[in-house]
């Protein structure tokens, strides 16, 4: 047997031997020792001391009306001498309640000073949204009265204007936001629930983020926290310039999770200079409607990859109506930017100069070309496009005679004439073969066609009647395509595209 001592001994050596080897793995690994970027300072207090002045609290107030009639609630009568006629007074008359007066709404947001001398102030849209009085409150304790330059509901920007009157104002101004690299380290300073002067520290998330907020979406996210309140701050790089304005977060709580989102300044900041400059927008326009190219798109195209923006028609009066870009082009650069997916488009039309002659490359039925467009303006060219909508006719019942019909991929089809016309009430310059009936279950029902759309084109051939679209689709099947690429025109004229399958 072995002795006592002997054994203690050896349990001893074991757990010595056991407790080095745990320390020597708890100690090795390296993602226990954290490292710090080159350009990431021990402590951000001397960046954010300096640009602490610049950043200010916007506070607004609306007068909103009372409520009348029915559901208004009535001044209660109470006897002379009440105790509680101090607080109805307060509650009804000098709220308004008791005959519909208005009461003062008042709400908080940040902004920052990109112009000492002017006084020019940029915020967020949405936090003056309606406002009769603006204020602008700044680090030091001093508010000035502010009136409003010009907004942008697009980009969600405003621009205001305060007088200084003595009052050294301090000023940061923009960086380059697309030199920002996910990882990147940020500062956001604002008015988060009313608390001014609040700094957060975080890094650059993710880019290009699309939350469909608004037309030109392209979102840099931050885990810098941002919370009510922060809405018209701006957001810094490590060099104190301004690479976002801080404009929403995703949060179930209405707390920063670590999700809030930027508008670029690469974006923000061409729409400031125009609202400096005319007190509106002025943005390139290109005068088409457009729609994503999918992966069945792509390939009734002829195209290898899907990528760029289809253009599903062109707008009357518009700068491409010369038939330079027509329906069922894909665009796939604007002015040597390239046109990765649909919703790059607007944006690069829209930062682009009105009047400006650019080349646009696009795919036409399988070959690509170059050709020259001078851009318009988009705020003209949504009036010309909001006329093209209007309504032609109204279902007028089923009392036309019979027409030529045909059945293909799940759909019935008939003449366009004056008969179909009027039941369908469709405009009289859409041209091609009406759908009168959509079987259910087919593969024309699950791509949303209706009832009362007209088939132009078919592969990019136009079409007439309904044995020209029995004829197209048969050509194609002995191609050996897989889906057949319509375009429909609905009863106004406007277009769309639709793959449907044939098999």
């Amino acid at each position: 047997m072995i002795s006592d001592t002997l054994l203690r001994a050896a349990r001893r050596r074991f757990f010595a031997g056991a407790t080095a080897f745990v320390v020597g793995i708890v100690a090795v690994p390296s993602f226990v020792t954290p490292t710090i970027a080159s350009d990431a300072p021990p402590s951000v207090a001397d960046l954010a001391e300096r640009l602490l002045g610049a950043v200010v609290n916007i506070s607004t107030s609306q007068t909103v009306k009372g409520t009348e009639g029915p559901g208004a609630v009535p001044m209660p009568q109470l006897p002379e001498g009440s105790p509680f006629q101090d607080f109805f007074d307060d509650f009804f008359k000098n709220r308004g309640g008791d005959k519909g007066g208005g009461q003062k709404v008042q709400s908080l947001g940040s902004g920052f000073v990109i112009d000492a001398e002017q006084g020019i102030v940029v915020t967020n849209n949405h936090v003056i949204a309606d406002a009769d009085d603006i204020e602008v409150n700044f680090s030091d304790g001093v508010t000035l009265k502010a009136t409003l330059v010009g907004t942008d509901t697009k980009t969600d920007v405003a621009l205001l204007k305060v007088e200084p009157k003595g009052h050294k104002l301090t000023a940061v101004k923009f960086g380059d936001s697309t030199k920002m690299r996910v990882g990147d380290w940020v500062m956001a300073i604002g008015n988060p629930f009313g608390l001014g002067g609040t700094v957060t520290v975080g890094i650059v998330s993710a880019r290009n983020r699309d939350i469909n907020s608004g037309p030109y979406d392209d979102f840099i996210q931050t885990d810098a926290a941002i919370n009510r309140g922060n809405s018209g701050g701006p957001l810094f790089n490590s060099s104190g310039e301004v690479i976002g304005i801080n404009t929403a977060i995703i949060s179930p709580s209405g707390g920063s999770i670590g999700i809030g989102f930027s508008i670029p300044s690469q974006l923000a900041a061409g729409v400031v200079d125009q609202l400096r400059q005319f007190g509106e927008t002025r943005r390139g326009w290109l005068g088409v409607r457009i729609q994503p190219v999918t992966d069945d798109i792509a390939e009734s195209l002829g195209m290898a990859t899907a990528k760029g923006a289809l253009v599903a028609g062109v707008i009357k009066g518009g700068p491409v109506d010369n038939g330079t870009v027509q329906a069922g082009d894909v665009i796939i650069k604007f002015d040597g930017k390239d046109i990765h997916e649909m919703r790059d488009l607007p944006r690069v039309v829209a930062e682009s100069p009105v009047g400006k002659a650019v080349d646009v490359v696009i795919v036409r039925k399988g070959v690509e070309q170059t050709v020259k467009v001078t851009l318009g303006r988009l705020e003209d060219g949504e009036k010309l496009a909001s006329g093209e909508n209007g309504s032609t006719g109204e279902d007028k019942g089923d009392k036309a005679a019979p027409v030529s019909t045909a059945s293909v991929l799940g759909m019935t089809v008939g003449e366009l004439n004056e008969q179909t016309r009027q039941k369908f009430g469709i405009a009289a310059d859409v041209s091609g073969v009406v759908i009168t009936d959509v079987a259910k279950d087919s593969a024309a029902a699950e791509r949303g066609i209706q009832p009362g759309e007209v088939i132009t084109e078919i592969a990019q051939e136009s079409v007439g009647t309904p044995k020209d679209v029995m004829d197209r689709i048969g050509a194609l099947k002995e191609q050996g395509r897989k889906n057949a690429l319509l375009m429909l025109a609905s009863k106004s004229g406007e277009l769309r595209f639709v793959t449907i399958r044939m098999d």
